[in-house]
């Protein structure tokens, strides 16, 4: 729970919509995981806690009244917009598939991975929720998984918005006996829609990742310009955070690895890149910073944190909320939250709700 605690906070801070957490609370009993554990109660706060799987559960019942009950409440309480539209249970897919995907570039920017993408665990309102065996990428490698149960890498970095896609799917589904009268109909306006996922998401992926290197405009060659600088982090094992704080000219500790030719050759690519579409210095700086956190989340911190609270000293945790509150900002002292530890290798987390 105060994981969950932890990570909602950071992402909130990190300006991505997310649920939040108000309290922890112990239990006073313990709760059987890989140890004996210390059981608590978590008090999370929504705009919505009505997921994908709850219009499944609805769905599944063939109770068409039902049905239509939480999706007038849904409309009315979250999409009030879509109010008068012509085909309401249309517009309800387009807009919540819309806002998925921004949660998921956003996910995406900051190498964040969830763990456990199921429908149960996606918000219809486009917020984080359930952080179960979620954690932050450090050495960028587009098929990291971290949680101990997802052995097969179905919920892996790379595999987010495929999985994102599969679940608007299934909530397309639930949606066909109020899309159209005709089932043939409603399944091919659906799937109109569904079909959209690829390049909506393309687009917003790729503007994340021109603001991530500040590049204002767009350029047909600054697909390729990303994509080398990724391959190139992966094949050197390089932090994916901390690449971005060089590039910003935020030294986080000392690494030969950006002095190396391949990179070199890359970097001056993309300066011509960047001094090119009206790019002034400052328009380009303030686009990086707004957008590259100069810290996570760490896994060992993370981990470490949360010993000490299990012995009963919170202060490392609230020191460290503190320092997560402010990720763009340049704040003093705070170097030992940066640096990548060696112990990562084979670093596992648990769902332990």
């Amino acid at each position: 729970m105060l994981r969950e605690y932890l990570i909602s906070e950071a992402m909130y801070a990190l300006n991505i919509p997310t649920t939040r957490s108000l309290a922890v609370a112990k239990t006073g009993e313990n709760v059987i995981r890989e140890t004996p554990l210390e059981g608590a109660i978590l008090t999370r706060v929504a705009s919505s806690h009505i997921r994908v799987g709850t219009f499944q559960y609805i769905a599944a019942r063939n109770k068409k009244g039902e049905l239509e009950t939480l999706f007038d409440y849904v409309v009315k309480r979250h999409y009030p917009e879509i109010e008068n539209s012509k085909n309401k249970a249309l517009d309800l897919l387009k807009v919540v598939l819309d806002k998925q995907i921004d949660l998921v570039v956003n996910w995406m920017r900051v190498g964040f991975i969830h763990g456990v993408m199921n429908t149960d665990n996606m918000s219809i309102a486009g917020e984080t929720i359930d952080y179960g065996p979620c954690a932050f990428m450090d050495i960028y490698d587009p098929k990291t998984v971290f949680s101990s149960i997802d052995k097969l890498g179905r919920y892996a970095y790379c595999n987010q918005p495929v999985i994102t896609k599969w679940n608007l799917s299934r909530f397309a589904e639930c949606l066909i006996p109020l899309i159209d009268k005709d089932q043939d109909t409603a399944v091919k306006l659906a799937t109109e829609i569904i079909d959209t996922f690829e390049k909506t998401y393309e687009e917003k992926w790729l503007n994340m990742m021109r603001a991530k290197l500040g590049l204002i405009g767009s350029d047909k060659k600054d697909k390729y310009l990303i994509l080398d600088l990724l391959t190139w982090m992966h094949q050197n094992k390089v932090d994916y955070t901390n690449t971005f704080c060089h590039l910003m000219n935020f030294k986080t500790q000392k690494d030969n690895i950006y002095e190396g030719a391949d990179f070199s050759n890359w970097k001056k690519r993309w300066q011509e890149r960047s001094s090119s579409h009206d790019n002034s210095k400052e328009k380009h700086k303030k686009l990086m910073r707004s957008t590259n956190p100069l810290l996570i989340p760490r896994n060992h911190i993370v981990e470490n944190t949360l010993r000490d609270a299990d012995q009963g000293n919170l202060e490392p945790l609230l020191k460290f909320l503190k320092i997560l509150n402010s990720p763009y900002s340049d704040q003093k002292n705070i170097s030992e939250y940066q640096i990548l530890s060696s112990s990562n290798e084979n670093y596992q987390t648990f769902c332990g709700t």
